[in-house]
């Protein structure tokens, strides 16, 4: 074959500069292909710094006119910058044919090296890419909803996994079907390499399918002694930041296969959950006498509750013809039950009480440890500070509001000093 005008315009330049004596250096010696590659790799170097120029200059200023966000992200995740290292594999393909000789080993090793580098290239500008769509995906309301890292991190496996085959089968001048064909040779292997990739895909997949977990939502694994915030559900991870400040790495499927309480459903409803008991000493226990029913009347939450239960025993009385004197038939008001309508009606009162979700007070089973009397209701603040503040508030007011009741809080004396 003929050589081109470009490879004579090399030749002689070369013979110009070395002075070569006839006869004259052809394309078949190893100065002029030192020199045609040297000028290859130069040029393609000069391309790729004009392309990056181009970017910074005239479409960075194009980027920062508009008011777009997707742009700007692409912009911050090198999108562009890595784009650019495609045109000089790109050149090599156009110039090596016409600087080297057609049908030698040095003219395919160099499309080879520049077959690889826009793999490369190629595939580092879709993980580019990729992390752009995750990032405007995260800002958006649906990150709310499903988080989609897990499946970010797939499709760069499978990428990468894809890239590797490509290079491999440039490498071996074989077709990548038949380096798939010689992978379920080694399956087992790669199965067991990537056996929590392949779980945590899976669970990766229920957990957007069935909405289970997302970034923000405060979980509680008490087997592994998580309870914090999730900060990112990858494809092998989830990273959860504990209320200690301290980061837990768990692998993405325990959140399948383990038990886990998702507090999610409590910041999303009306209240928090107060659930907390005092233990009433039941030997304090009694029958409200005519005095303390007196002292009674002045508490303005259950003066309506006293009147009715009053004029309701009176009725009962008269109804059975039973004597109020009569202590073994008479009916009778307890300080326990107008404690508890005295708790209820409080309760009902409070500013920070939920009174639109379940509120009761009610009893315990009787242990050694005196008579339960629990409170459960919802506070309507569900800050965790604010929170603990509204429970405190109230269990102060009511365990200070017990003697008024005639009742004592059961409290185990340890201490035989006290016991003389």
């Amino acid at each position: 074959m003929q050589a081109s005008t470009i490879q004579f315009i090399i030749l002689d330049i070369i013979n110009a500069l070395f002075r070569h004596p006839d006869p004259a250096i052809t394309m078949q010696d190893i100065s002029y292909k030192l020199a045609a590659i040297f000028i290859i790799a130069v040029t393609a170097m000069f391309v790729l710094w004009a392309v990056k120029f181009i970017v910074r200059s005239k479409l960075l200023t194009l980027l920062l006119r508009n008011n777009q966000v997707w742009d700007d992200v692409l912009h911050e995740q090198g999108f562009f910058n890595r784009i650019a290292h495609i045109t000089p594999a790109l050149f090599v393909f156009a110039s090596a044919p016409v600087l080297l000789e057609f049908n030698t080993l040095l003219l395919s090793f160099v499309l080879k090296c520049a077959q690889i580098y826009l793999v490369i290239s190629t595939i580092i500008a879709v993980f580019s890419l990729l992390n752009t769509i995750e990032v405007l995906y995260q800002r958006s309301n649906l990150a709310k909803k499903a988080p989609i890292t897990g499946f970010i991190q797939v499709s760069k496996l499978i990428l990468a996994i894809i890239a590797i085959l490509l290079t491999i089968s440039l490498i071996l001048d074989k077709s990548p079907l038949i380096l798939l064909s010689g992978l379920t040779a080694i399956a087992a292997i790669l199965l067991l390499i990537f056996k929590d990739t392949i779980l945590g895909f899976v669970a990766g997949i229920q957990i957007a399918a069935n909405r289970m977990f997302n970034t923000g939502d405060w979980i509680e694994m008490q087997a592994y002694g998580v309870d914090g915030e999730i900060r990112e559900i990858g494809l092998n991870v989830v990273k959860v930041q504990n209320w200690d400040k301290t980061i837990a790495t768990l692998p993405t499927y325990t959140l399948t296969n383990e038990v886990v309480k998702n507090w999610r459903g409590m910041l999303q409803s009306g209240g928090r959950r107060i659930k907390r008991s005092i233990q009433i000493d039941m030997q304090s226990i009694t029958f409200l006498d005519q005095a303390m029913i007196n002292d009674l009347h002045n508490v303005r939450f259950i003066t309506h509750y006293l009147e009715s239960k009053l004029n309701e025993l009176q009725d009962y009385h008269q109804n059975e013809q039973i004597d109020q004197s009569d202590l073994l038939n008479a009916r009778r008001l307890t300080n326990i039950g107008t404690f508890r309508a005295y708790i209820e009606a409080y309760i009902r009162k409070h500013p920070q009480i939920n009174q639109s979700l379940t509120l009761m007070v009610r009893q315990l089973k009787p242990t050694e440890h005196g008579l339960a009397l629990e409170i459960y209701c919802f506070s309507s603040n569900k800050n965790w500070v604010e929170y603990e503040g509204i429970q405190a508030d109230i269990f102060d007011h009511i365990l200070a509001s017990m003697p008024l009741f005639k009742l004592r809080p059961y409290q185990s004396i340890t201490d035989k000093s006290h016991l003389s």
